[in-house]
């Protein structure tokens, strides 16, 4: 019986008190290093699973080939069932509120939690998710014991490769590192190197074989010696000098006596044996191929040189992939991050040859590898995986679950039945799941627009007790993730309280990632929380050098979105701000895009078009960014005290035109007289009451009101033209301050969650900042415009007339 103690540490949130520590009991756990291996059975193979639990505090590092023999693997068998979810305790003291702080917990960190997080980086999922990774058949039993795994543990290479046991014919082509050798003793070891010394002068290169082979099989204990002494490291050289005489089966030996015995992933002489792999690629089977491509991915090892050749040769023989090779070849694919586009639209024809024999947990793998290699699939493809999945998601391993939500959400495929029956099964799983697992899940909700409250809520109540082991892309990704869906759960206060006190604990990760810090602090801006010592670290000269000049990634317009919305959201904030170069490159860039996209769609181009009709001219409606740092544009139209258009948009007077103007008033003073004569001139018509029929009569007399701006005050005798000729010439003394600013904003689908009238993050932080700035915000929403477009000209002008002029009352 192990503790395994979760508690807050020093620091509070907005005068947060710091929280006892929570105890809680795992039954069956070591405080030591130990191995667990669950076998679980999937139609008539086995399959296992090695999860390797590491203790906090340590460097992670993982090699399945330096360990005691006391921790040599024992296979058992570990069935599973549904595991009811039970939530953690919270434990503590209520929250305070934490909107727009001015100051976030001590300076000081945690170098303890540091190393914990340092610990734990490497790891994805839990390992109660890769216990249970293999597909069963309807009716199988299932029992789990959940109690006796940490969730946080997570073996990153052998986890992702449990589909390989799935099917007797993976053994063909895969490594499996459970498979039984012949045992050396140490003695039979030594007499070996012994002979090597000896006779290397004279060793045949099956005898080099050979010896590699049976040394590879002495205990693992002995492999560190094996590998420091100056007699195999002539074995190695002696094997390089006879490289050509090798055949392919004896270069295969070689390579895994290479991986049995952990030879490091940059030992100068594996390059060596992959430029003579890549001569024996036309020589070899499909079979051998992949076993020598998985043996590199075993080793750690990146062989560029190998794979290109084994593509090429793929493109001509990939119609020969049986259904084991071809999920294999893609999971291949996927851990070397490199293939030919064309490649993997052949591999996705396969896929749907083999669609009816493929099961659950190779959708996952599929999943996984193409999203990994940054390929896509056709939509048909993904709806076809939500299909199969939907029929047994209970079934399907927490880690495949989240293997195909990645590609749902890199496709950005929208499938009800995937989402729905996603939702009644990972709030069950969640508490369960690694910290980074429930990163994924709760980023493809954010992507596919998906706001589960069931979902989300169990994120939030899982987060807090274990938030320490989350790296900073994982505190950045959830953040943004309940920013964007613009969801609070109801332990609001203690889940972001835990998630920002995390962020001061890893401040020399974000250092390194600079990207995720402003993940982060946008995230908590689309929500409302404003910690003004991040903020102010953020737009500090030296960060903003740092985020420019060390991430590949383009932050330019995340910096601008947070300086602008400090400046609105923060009155008091006296920190740094972007400096005015920077603010207005990203405001041309922005701006650029902005337009660029509106003007290619036809509805927001007919919008603008029937505004200016309706209003009297360009003059009245300006197309521009109200908010530069929002990223979107709106028509602005402004009114005066008598709810009537000004022609403020000045950019919209021809250049000519400007010129006839100085040229025709020069020296004309505005006088008392000729104000008033201007306020209170002939007013020309506007709408005054609804349409209720279509009859021809009322097409006319709309039209022609439509054409005749509205509250174009004018003295007799005088065309519009003159009078945006004065107002160009004297813009304070002939237009009255605007009484009522007008942001009319055209929406669509994607500014919503999916299914709901509820906006997205950005979209509705940036209603709440123009609020802040004294407009009225008018949405033309996509479900009441877009049908319309399909209607008549003067039901159109109508619908706008209404939008307008009621918006403004």
């Amino acid at each position: 019986m192990a503790l395994v103690i979760c508690r807050r540490f020093p620091g509070s949130f907005c005068g947060t008190p710091s929280r006892p520590a929570l105890i809680k009991k795992l039954p069956g756990q070591t405080c030591k290093d130990c191995v667990l291996i669950a076998k679980k059975i999937s139609a008539q193979t086995r399959m296992a699973a090695t999860l390797k639990l590491k203790p906090l505090g340590h460097q992670a590092f993982y090699s399945p080939f330096v360990c005691n023999t006391t921790q040599s693997m024992a296979c058992r068998h570990v069935g599973s069932s549904t595991r009811h979810w039970g939530q953690d305790p919270a434990g503590g003291s209520p929250c305070h509120p934490a909107k727009k702080v001015k100051n976030i917990c001590s300076t000081s960190s945690s170098q303890g939690i540091l190393a914990t997080s340092n610990a734990l980086r490497g790891l994805e999922f839990s390992k109660g998710s890769a216990s249970k990774a293999s597909t069963l058949q309807p009716g199988s039993s299932r029992t789990r014991r959940a109690d006796e795994e940490d969730v946080e543990a997570f073996d990153s290479l052998e986890c992702p490769r449990v589909f390989l046991q799935l099917r007797p014919e993976y053994q063909l082509h895969s490594y499996n590192r459970c498979e039984t050798r012949q045992p050396l003793s140490v003695a039979e070891g030594e007499l070996i190197l012994h002979k090597v010394t000896v006779y290397q002068n004279d060793l045949q290169p099956q005898i080099i074989v050979e010896y590699f082979c049976k040394l590879s099989s002495l205990p693992v204990e002995q492999h560190p010696v094996l590998l420091s002494s100056s007699s195999f490291a002539l074995l190695c050289q002696l094997s390089i000098k006879n490289i050509k005489l090798f055949d392919t089966p004896d270069l295969i030996n070689i390579l895994r006596a290479f991986v049995n015995l952990g030879i490091s992933h940059s030992h100068s002489m594996l390059g060596v044996y992959e430029t003579r792999f890549c001569h024996q690629v036309w020589e070899m089977s499909l079979d051998q191929l992949l076993l020598v491509a998985d043996l590199w991915r075993y080793l750690g090892r990146k062989v560029p040189r190998f794979l290109k050749i084994f593509f090429s040769y793929l493109n001509l023989h990939w119609k020969e992939l049986s259904l084991s090779q071809l999920i294999h070849l893609i999971y291949i694919i996927g851990e070397s991050r490199q293939v030919p586009p064309d490649l993997m639209q052949k591999l996705e024809s396969l896929i749907l040859k083999y669609i009816d024999l493929i099961n659950l947990e190779e959708i996952g793998a599929i999943c996984l590898g193409f999203f990994k290699s940054s390929s896509s699939l056709s939509e048909f493809v993904m709806r076809k995986f939500g299909d199969l999945v939907c029929t047994d998601m209970h079934h399907l391993s927490s880690h495949a679950l989240v293997n195909i939500l990645k590609m749902f959400r890199f496709t950005h495929v929208d499938h009800v039945n995937f989402m729905k029956q996603f939702g009644e099964v990972a709030p069950q799983r969640i508490p369960s799941l690694g910290v980074q697992g429930v990163m994924h899940l709760t980023l493809a909700c954010s992507a596919l627009r998906i706001l589960d409250e069931g979902v989300m809520n169990a994120v939030a109540a899982s987060l807090p007790p274990r938030v320490a082991h989350c790296r900073s892309k994982d505190v950045a990704k959830i953040l943004w993730s309940f920013g964007t869906l613009n969801y609070k759960p109801p332990n609001t206060e203690e889940f972001y309280s835990s998630l920002i006190n995390e962020i001061h604990r890893k401040m020399p990760e974000f250092k390194q990632y600079p990207e995720h810090l402003l993940t982060c602090l946008l995230g908590l801006a689309f929500s409302e929380y404003f910690p003004v010592e991040f903020i102010d670290f953020a737009l500090s000269p030296g960060f903003v050098r740092l985020a420019q000049e060390s991430s590949k990634f383009e932050l330019t317009k995340e910096l601008c979105t947070l300086d602008g919305t400090v400046g609105i959201e923060c009155p008091h904030y006296k920190g740094h701000r972007l400096s005015s170069h920077l603010q207005q490159e990203a405001c041309e860039m922005l701006w650029n895009l902005a337009r660029k996209d509106m003007n290619s769609k036809p509805e927001f181009l007919e919008t603008l078009s029937l505004l200016e009709t309706m209003l009297g001219g360009p003059q009245y409606v300006k197309h521009h960014m109200i908010l530069p740092h929002t990223r979107s544009s709106d028509l602005e139209v402004q009114l005066d005290v008598n709810m009537k258009p000004l022609p403020f948009n000045r950019e919209a007077i021809p250049t000519e035109d400007g010129a006839k103007l100085r040229l025709k008033h020069v020296g004309v003073s505005l006088t008392d007289d000729l104000l008033n004569q201007l306020l209170n001139g002939k007013a020309r018509g506007h709408f005054q009451r609804q349409v209720e029929s279509e009859t021809g009569q009322q097409h006319i007399e709309l039209e022609k009101k439509a054409a005749i701006p509205l509250g174009d005050t004018l003295c007799n005798g005088t065309d519009k033209s003159g009078t945006m000729e004065r107002a160009g010439l004297y813009p304070q003394a002939c237009m009255q301050a605007p009484q009522v600013k007008l942001a009319i904003q055209l929406t669509n689908k994607n500014q919503f969650c999916y299914g709901t009238r509820n906006l997205l993050g950005l979209h509705n932080m940036k209603r709440r900042q123009l609020v802040q700035l004294g407009y009225r915000v008018v949405e033309l929403s996509h479900w009441e415009w877009l049908p319309l477009l399909k209607r008549t000209r003067l039901e159109k002008l109508a619908f706008l007339h209404e939008k307008v002029f009621t918006s403004a009352i």
